[in-house]
């Protein structure tokens, strides 16, 4: 059955997220958007498991359902559904390696509780899980992804936000120059990776190594208003085995749903103090120095993809996925009725149109444009019919700083 994923997102455990980011938070937002199955990140964090163990029932295909008691949210009637969770965490690996200080986030997705205890129990004998809900620890990448062979064989591993200057595997500021260069001989149990908000699936066809992995896409989000800013399309069993197949092997992934990547706060190069913003050739031509201060720019996620690229721009493997690329319903109503995207007068005319319509992602993707505008908005109906045809500006994130989108009219 067809059904869309967000499976990397934080808990209220982890820094600057939101106290909302509860099982009863992601249970009521992943209807208002339209997800089936939400990953409940930080799963090793100890008060998290607990927390989880106490709200969750296991639903018989190695997932998770938020039990009937917790269920207090009222949810608008086409949105009501059912929502899944799959155990998940985002691990980060500081260590050294050949002279140089790395950094790398990697997610894990379990197939039961027993194994994120299992691993729990492992990594808290390596440094403290409980000061984060994602794990800072001083552990060598490789070392994780053997740990997790070890302790949880049906676990996926997947280096997360792949090109991420400072916390990822492929980062400009702290990574490799290739996954082999990372993981070595245990490079073949690594099946995926996510490409990140500021990257997209075409920018990564052009890297000819990641040709084997099937490119995964989540929102990482940090509030429960985030999720599903991008995730996964999946056509298969509803069950962990079933999104594991889906994962490794590609069969019954349908495709992901993307940022515009230059919407993401990397994309570009810049100096964010300085406010400066520059393409790969201009940070290039000032020797990759702050032309206001002189200090080192930040290399984004565009110019790092250049430096790995093997392929032109344009170039389509003969097995790449679908995607979609969508600005936020918050945002596209924010842009057009000139006004802050948490407002509470954006804040009415989303819930009108989800009691309407049904939820965000259905209504950003497929709901027909004549049934938007009966609800009495059609200039946000142009403004979603622009953003399908990818009619949009962006100013690019950089240095921690998100794009800036503005749709065409």
């Amino acid at each position: 059955m067809p059904f869309i994923a967000d499976l990397h997102m934080h808990s209220h455990y982890s820094i600057a997220t939101s106290r909302d980011m509860t099982p009863e938070g992601l249970w009521k937002w992943a209807q208002l958007k339209g997800l089936t199955v939400i990953g409940t990140g930080d799963a090793i964090h100890p008060g998290w498991f607990r927390e989880l163990a106490r709200k969750l029932d296991p639903a018989g295909n190695g997932l998770f359902a938020l039990r009937a008691d917790m269920r207090e949210d009222i949810i608008p009637r086409s949105c009501v559904a059912e929502v899944f969770f799959l155990p998940s965490v985002e691990i980060s690996c500081i260590f050294t390696r050949n002279g140089k200080t790395r950094k790398a986030h990697c997610i894990v997705l379990f197939d039961d509780m027993e194994s994120a205890l299992r691993l729990q129990n492992r990594l808290s004998k390596v440094g403290n899980i409980s000061s984060d809900g994602r794990p800072i620890l001083g552990l060598d990448a490789k070392r994780l992804l053997a740990m997790v062979i070890d302790d949880c064989p049906r676990a996926l591993f997947i280096p997360a936000h792949v090109w991420t200057p400072h916390f990822s595997v492929l980062g400009s500021a702290s990574g490799f120059d290739s996954l082999e260069e990372c993981f070595e001989e245990l490079t073949p149990r690594v099946h995926a990776v996510e490409t990140g908000l500021s990257s997209d699936p075409p920018m990564n066809w052009r890297v000819s190594p990641l040709d084997r992995l099937t490119l995964v896409s989540n929102s990482d989000a940090h509030s429960p208003q985030k999720i599903g800013r991008e995730a996964n399309i999946l056509n298969t069993d509803l069950s962990f085995e079933g999104i594991a197949r889906a994962v490794t092997t590609r069969e019954g992934f349908d495709g992901t749903i993307e940022f515009f990547p230059e919407e993401g706060k990397y994309h570009y190069d810049g100096h964010r103090p300085c406010k400066v913003r520059m393409t790969p050739r201009q940070a290039a031509d000032a020797e990759y120095r702050c032309p206001v201060c002189g200090k080192k720019l930040t290399l984004g996620v565009l110019n790092r993809v250049e430096a790995l690229a093997d392929r032109e721009a344009g170039f389509r493997p003969k097995a790449a996925k679908p995607f979609t690329s969508l600005i936020p319903l918050r945002e596209i109503i924010a842009d057009t009725l000139r006004a802050g995207a948490q407002t509470k007068k954006v804040d009415k005319v989303y819930f009108d149109l989800l009691e309407k319509l049904g939820p965000e992602l259905a209504i950003l993707m497929d709901a027909p444009l004549t049934d938007i505008t009966r609800t009495g908005h059609p200039d946000i109906a142009d403004a979603i019919a622009r953003v399908r045809a990818g009619d949009v500006t962006i100013e690019p994130g950089y240095d921690g700083e998100y794009g800036r989108v503005a749709i065409r009219r």
